[in-house]
């Protein structure tokens, strides 16, 4: 028998459950639409008993399960986004090569900028060092460990050169603040990050939504919801060279793996999300509101499958 087989499907199961374990997915600024999501669980006093996060996710889960308050979390979400340590992170650097402007100045200016990216790309594993994402985790989490947090909070990272997938919690003695640095840690972009030596980086590589971990970790009176903020190739956009070519096939590998991971979960919860670029967080409110919405969508479902004792 398979190890997973006892769980498989979920979907074709519709009995009622006392609670739910929370899984939020990686996507980078596509993950703001988890604090939407987590608003309006909140709104209808529906606590989840357990959240498990991968990249983004992971951030934004032991945010809300060191301090659940989804308005606490949106505003010190916004400031973050709008002080010198996010712009100190660089992201517009890449945002900047990633660009297609018909501007020569423009375009000028995102070579010589592209230069700088290739030339570290060519000589190290990764363009940009952890320290910021050790701040930011630092940061949303004040300073808390795992055993700490209010909900009991999971994090998933992959092992460094190895790949094996690893879950993180209140179990092990691990700093949360570096377990979540080791989730957000993109290949290539942030250098890996080392735990008990070992070295991981990004979460989404094994798992870019961690259903089939929260199966793994719930009970028989326990439903999975996750939440799926990852990418969509767009049908009208053509590749405008290699690099598009590759990207292109990235996202279509992500989109069949979230697809085989959806089927782990009892409900998906999926935002509208999907042409935003992982780096692009210039548009917090609209990525929120569209978590939101998506949350309300699946509200009926969610409150048809869960009984509460008593």
């Amino acid at each position: 028998m398979s190890l997973f087989s006892q769980w498989w499907p979920w979907s074709e199961q519709a009995e009622t459950k006392t609670g739910f374990i929370l899984a939020l997915g990686g996507g980078g600024g596509r993950g703001l639409a988890h604090i939407g999501v987590l608003e309006v669980l909140e709104e209808h006093s529906l606590v989840p008993d357990a959240i498990i996060g991968t990249s983004i996710g992971a951030l934004f889960g032991a945010m809300y399960a060191v301090n659940p308050s989804a308005n606490q979390m949106k505003k010190r979400t916004l400031d973050y986004l709008r002080s010198e340590p996010f712009k100190r992170v660089n992201l517009p650097v890449i945002q900047e090569a990633d660009r297609q402007d018909e501007s020569w100045l423009a375009r000028f200016v995102a070579l010589a900028k592209q230069t700088v990216l290739y030339t570290r790309a060519a000589t190290d594993l990764a363009i940009l060092d952890d320290d910021a994402l050790f701040e930011v985790a630092d940061l949303f989490t004040d300073s808390r460990d795992f055993c700490d947090a209010r909900i009991p909070m999971y994090v998933t990272a992959v092992e460094f050169p190895g790949g094996e997938c690893r879950i993180f919690s209140c179990d092990e003695n691990v700093p949360m603040d570096r377990a979540i640095a080791a989730s957000m840690a993109i290949p290539g972009v942030f250098a890996p990050v080392e735990i008990e030596g070992h070295q991981y980086v990004d979460g989404g590589l094994a798992s870019e939504i961690p259903a089939r971990e929260a199966r793994m970790l719930a009970n028989d009176e326990q439903l999975v919801v996750a939440v799926n903020v990852g990418a969509r190739p767009a049908k009208d956009q053509l590749p405008a060279n290699v690099y598009g070519m590759l990207d292109w096939s990235s996202q279509i590998k992500s989109l069949y793996l979230r697809r085989y991971e959806k089927q782990y979960a009892d409900l998906v919860v999926e935002p509208l999300v999907g042409h935003t670029q992982w780096h692009d967080f210039s548009r917090p409110d609209e990525e929120i509101a569209k978590g939101r919405e998506a949350m309300r969508n699946v509200l009926p479902r969610l409150a048809e499958r869960l009984r509460h004792n008593g």
